[in-house]
């Protein structure tokens, strides 16, 4: 998951005008209507991922997006990208040169939507609950900085680091540092089921069939005191089997927007031939794609296997027969459009070529071919995955260097399988979860990454991550993330390959989807309204 921020603003502004010629909430909306919102992403409950929902153990971009709407976070980010600003807090900030020492005062008057007071002491209690239970699937790594928290009675907080950290604030404003609940999340214990309860811009109702959630319903909550304002009084989120019959309802106005997952035909399709009634609305995208190795599994754990996949894979052939059009190739951990991004891996790679591969296996005296799996999931990141991953089977097969076999499963099954090591090879996603570099190096470089691999850069935890976060002003930092990404390039604990726009179609008497996805594909249901485009 993650963000972006630079000139995001004028960026999404302009494309605003252009794609979606929908006015913002103040033009007309109509906020007494139920705006109904499509996905293909399945939330699941089972009995090994029992709490789907609970702060402390999610950690994608799809049940995030259900936390944003429901669980308040001190800090958010605003419309367009750029600096974390206050929700339910009045003011943060670093009280020290160090960046070591954070402080916030909360607003007075915060409610959860049961109507029980929001203290300093609930947001003590959110945090540290998510440290203590520690789950391997969450995003606990975002707050593991934190040394002590000091509650100043019922409105102040000062969060004490470890080592200095110049993008906490930006960690404060994600779903696992949002403010529960203490009488109904346990303070050891994960909370089973669908349930969400926070002091959010919305309340949510979760419609369940045999573990899986169809329907999520967000009630506007007039308990809510913070920084967004909501333009509708209820959205409802339906779950579609597929891309088709979500696209199929939009048309016949069963839905009113669709985001997650338009496949990449459907977004030529649109772009071609426009659809009467329907606005299709691009943005930059930071979302990227990528291989991931189990660095101590026998068949890649000499680096020079994995050098020779990166310097196989013809991105471009990728892009143009799976994602034409609606991505793009991807050189670098860190994507294009962020902040110290450099091809490193074309610099070390060059154009695809079977003969540098060959000589990179012959050099470690590796016998070809080398025979693995490349494991994927089929219901995580759209219908295109499985064509993705015979592409890059066919090509990598077609140098003779490699025997290569494909394994598709749920991701209700493939995520603890990744977790406990159980693949060599798998493919990921990662969607930003705030707008800064760091977010696309410490989650796969730094201590209990989130691909809970093996690897370990001893330069990269020990010097060069903790000199990156130093840096009050993030471009100065540049340097060191180019090293970083060079780091990446040559011992390939991750092959990135490609990055990918953002896309929502929206029915054309719908305001405000321009605003309702950023490019990191946060969704901001607040933003939706109904009125005249």
């Amino acid at each position: 998951m993650n963000r972006k921020t630079l000139v995001l603003s004028a960026v999404v502004a302009v494309l605003a005008s252009v794609l979606a010629g929908c006015g913002g909430p103040g033009s007309g909306s109509d906020s007494s209507d139920v705006i109904v919102v499509g996905t293909t992403d399945p939330f699941v409950a089972t009995a090994k991922a029992p709490a789907p929902v609970d702060p402390a153990y999610t950690y994608d971009t799809n049940t995030w997006n259900l936390l944003r709407q429901t669980i308040q976070s001190l800090l958010y980010i605003p419309r367009g990208g750029g600096a974390p600003e206050p929700d339910a807090a009045s003011e943060c900030g670093f009280t020290d040169t160090s960046s070591e020492s954070y402080r916030c005062t909360l607003r007075s008057g915060l409610k959860f939507a049961s109507g029980d007071p929001v203290t300093a002491a609930d947001v003590k209690y959110s945090i540290e609950r998510v440290l203590n239970i520690s789950d391997p699937n969450g995003a606990v790594g975002l707050l593991s900085n934190i040394d002590t928290i000091d509650v100043k009675g019922d409105t102040g907080l000062v969060f004490h680091l470890k080592t200095a950290d110049a993008t906490f604030p930006y960690k404060l404003s994600t779903p696992i540092a949002g403010i529960i609940d203490p009488k109904l999340y346990a303070p050891k214990k994960e909370r089973n089921g669908f349930a969400i309860d926070g002091s959010g811009p919305y309340t949510f109702q979760a419609e369940v069939t045999n573990g899986q959630m169809m329907t999520a319903t967000y009630t506007k909550n007039p308990t809510y005191k913070g920084a967004l304002k909501v333009a509708n009084d209820k959205v409802e989120m339906k779950y579609f089997p597929s891309a088709e019959k979500m696209m199929a309802a939009l048309k016949k106005g069963d839905i009113d927007v669709m985001n997650r997952s338009i496949t990449p035909q459907q977004i030529r399709d649109m772009q071609v031939k426009p659809i009467d009634g329907i606005n299709l609305t691009e943005l930059p995208g930071q979302e990227i794609r990528y291989l991931a190795f189990n660095t101590n599994a026998p068949v890649v754990k000499e680096k020079a296997v994995r050098q020779a996949m990166a310097a196989s894979i013809d991105r471009g052939d990728l892009i143009s027969k799976v994602y034409d059009g609606v991505a793009d190739p991807l050189y670098s951990v860190i994507p294009a459009g962020i902040s110290g991004h450099t091809n490193s891996f074309f610099n070390k790679y060059g154009q695809p070529s079977a003969a540098k591969a060959k000589q990179l296996l012959q050099n470690a005296g590796i016998n070809t071919p080398v025979k693995l799996t490349l494991n994927y999931t089929t219901d995580h990141y759209g219908a295109a995955t499985a064509k993705e991953f015979a592409n890059l089977r066919d090509q990598l097969n077609a140098t003779g260097l490699f025997d290569i076999s494909l394994n598709g499963e749920k991701w209700a099954t493939f995520l603890p399988k990744k977790n406990t090591g159980k693949y060599p090879v798998f493919g990921l996603g990662w969607f930003p979860d705030f707008p800064d570099p760091d977010n696309y190096i410490a989650p796969f470089l730094d201590k209990d990454n989130i691909l809970h691999t093996p690897y370990v850069s001893e330069e990269a935890q020990k010097e060069l991550i903790p000199a990156s976060r130093r840096e009050a002003d993030r471009s100065a930092a540049s340097d060191t993330f180019a090293t970083l990404q060079d780091i990446v390039a040559d011992d390939v604990p991750m092959l990135p390959l490609w990055q990918g726009k953002q896309y929502i179609a929206a029915r054309d008497d719908i305001t405000g989807a321009e605003w309702a996805l950023d490019s990191g594909a946060t969704l901001h249901l607040w933003e939706l309204g109904r009125g005249t485009s």
